[in-house]
């Protein structure tokens, strides 16, 4: 996967807090959400890049090592 680009993104709180329960609602970071709705808003607008890589699933990034998921049995 390509870098991803930092932005700082200046906000009224409100919107803010909005923003993040709305992302609480759909099990995605603040982030992710707002990454979301500007790729919907892109793609409404016809000017979503075809370049433009997949969104990241939801959910953590699967461990390296699936041994690594397991709890420790105590042995």
């Amino acid at each position: 996967m390509t870098e991803r680009k930092s932005v700082l993104l200046r906000l009224d709180p409100a919107v803010h807090d909005a923003l993040a329960r709305w992302a609480n609602d759909e099990l995605r970071s603040t982030n992710a959400q707002i990454e979301y709705l500007l790729r919907r808003a892109l793609a409404e607008a016809g000017r979503l890049p075809g370049r433009a890589g997949p969104m990241r699933p939801r959910g953590r990034p699967p461990a390296a090592n699936p041994a690594d998921t397991q709890p420790d049995s105590g042995r």
